[in-house]
């Protein structure tokens, strides 16, 4: 491919990456929706189960002008591998497995996507990066957070995306692209980790720049409006690469879910889903390391201790839950009664290794009066006692700052914050429904119909089409769900989602996610047999 023809191409394909992700999942959970309401999911069509959402790019630019002129349409449906003229025209779909026809789909819309990711990110640079006007405003320190190593990303993004165009050329049936992907991932894709990184310290400035200088303000608000932009936010460019890498971990278990079992299209897809998934944790830890040591020194400086003191920063250390609950004061034979002078307030710091005990003091401060590590704490939640003793639970320390077993009868605001106390305290007791990891046949299930941005450690953040196992419910609209494409868990509101009806559609993503992640599986299957060892 020319340059010439290079630069002809991305010019030329209809969405920007924000409206190709945003109409894929909606696309992905209008799919969902049919299939739940159908009673055999198999019914369902090819076309409907493989959602390829961006327009597709031109697989072979110089051997087919019809495809470029289509792409200048950004309203075009024209988006699916079997809708290009040279595949209608072959005869190959009247010769291939309708399996493979999902599969050369899911090829197809992570090279798509790729080229939509990339005129985004063409657009951050050109637009925004290199506006003369913004050049002049911003210090180039302040450039240098704001735009972190965009370049280097961008450059990584074109190889790649020039690695499937050339792929996608050999053949009109698409071999393969995960071990593009793997060969990219191991190579390359660092630069991810290093932007992702930045991101804290990226939206600090950049809210620190608008409120600072009103040329800047001034500025962007001008460039957004640029038909170029069509609508998007400033913003909505720089958190680009993280988006990305998320996604491009999806598109791959979408391949995954498709190939033939044992085969080596499988092992290329697992490979490359395992490389993957390596750097989406390093972005996740390197966003999370900046705030969670900024978190813990202000904690630490709010902390009096009224027994022997206990060091809070620590490398290894975060903070999962804090608030604050009301104890029961005096001996046990005294629950009986009927009043709130029975309960004086206390305030909690929950580490992933150590709980705090606290009682609040002036100026800002929290006195501490006991202590116990993360592991040697049990939770039990007493029987409804009427309405002053609900939501109440006891907390036992098996072994707490003096050495010695101590429990607290606590009570909480509401069902779901004692409930998300007693999992929190208590990560290993058992959750109304089952997990994951459990392998039940069926398990309670949600998909995502709403984006949900987490407010406090224990809860999720939630993307649209997120599908989640439900582990706990409550009865005023919480839900404790286990993610199935990374198994992260936390609590979310239950307005977010909408509940999965049909077993079959449940049993058939549980069935999914075990083959997506069996490579997991069979290694931490030798980490048990070594450690039994």
């Amino acid at each position: 491919m020319t340059a010439d023809s290079w630069r002809n191409l991305i010019e030329h394909i209809g969405l920007l990456y924000q409206e190709y992700r945003d109409k894929s999942t909606r696309e992905e959970i209008e799919t969902r929706r049919l299939q739940d309401s159908q009673t055999d999911p198999e019914e369902t069509s090819p076309s409907e189960e493989t959602p390829s959402e961006a327009e597709p790019t031109s697989t072979t630019e110089n051997k087919a002008p019809p495809q470029i002129s289509l792409l200048r349409n950004s309203n075009s449906r024209f988006n699916l591998w079997q809708d290009l003229p040279e595949i209608r025209s072959s005869g190959v779909l009247s010769i291939l497995q309708p399996d493979e026809i999902k599969l050369q789909e899911a090829m197809f819309e992570l090279v798509t996507s790729e080229a939509s990711y990339y005129k985004s990110l063409n657009l951050l640079v050109s637009h925004f990066m290199e506006n003369e006007r913004l050049k002049k405003i911003l210090h180039p320190s302040e450039a240098h957070i704001l735009f972190s190593n965009v370049l280097d990303v961008m450059a990584v993004s074109e190889r790649f995306l020039l690695d499937l165009e050339q792929r996608v050329e050999e053949n009109i049936v698409i071999s393969d692209v995960c071990d593009i992907v793997y060969q990219h991932t191991v190579s390359h894709f660092s630069v991810y980790i290093t932007y992702v990184s930045n991101q804290t310290y990226q939206e600090r400035a950049y809210k620190q720049l608008l409120q600072d200088k009103p040329a800047f303000r001034e500025v962007i608000s001008q460039l957004e409006l640029d038909p170029k932009c069509k609508g998007l936010s400033f913003s909505s460019f720089l958190i680009l690469p993280f988006q990305r890498i998320t996604r491009l971990k999806l598109l791959v278990q979408n391949i995954l879910k498709k190939v033939e079992e044992k085969s080596d299209r499988e092992s290329t897809a697992l490979d490359a889903h395992k490389e993957l998934e390596t750097v989406v944790k390093a972005c996740n830890e390197g966003v999370r390391k900046m705030s969670r040591t900024e978190q813990m020194i202000s904690i630490q400086k709010k902390l009096e201790f009224k027994i022997k003191s206990v060091p809070i920063i620590s490398h290894s250390r975060w903070l999962l839950k804090q608030g604050e609950l009301q104890q029961m004061n005096g001996p046990k034979t005294s629950r009986t009664l009927r009043t709130k002078k029975l309960f004086r307030e206390i305030y909690l710091f929950l580490f992933n290794d150590l709980l705090v005990i606290c009682r609040q003091i002036p100026g800002d401060k929290y006195q501490v009066f006991d202590s116990a590590p993360r592991g040697l704490l049990r939770v039990e939640e007493l029987e409804d006692q009427g309405q002053s003793l609900a939501n109440v639970f006891i907390l036992r320390l098996l072994e707490n700052a003096d050495d010695r077993e101590a429990s607290y009868m606590l009570k909480a605001s509401s069902q779901s914050e004692m409930k998300r106390w007693m999992i929190s305290l208590a990560p290993n007791r058992r959750t109304k429904f089952v997990s994951f990891t459990s392998r039940l046949v069926d398990c309670p299930q949600i998909q995502c119909v709403h984006p949900y941005v987490a407010q406090q450690p224990d809860e999720l953040s939630l993307e649209l089409a997120d599908v989640l196992n439900i582990l706990d419910k409550t009865d005023d609209g919480w839900i404790f769900g286990e993610r199935l494409h990374d198994q992260e868990r936390g609590w979310f509101p239950s307005s977010m989602g909408e509940e999965i009806l049909n077993p079959k559609i449940r049993a058939q993503n549980l069935k999914e996610c075990f083959r997506v992640h069996k490579s997991d599986d069979s290694q931490r299957r030798k980490l048990g047999s070594r450690n039994r060892q």
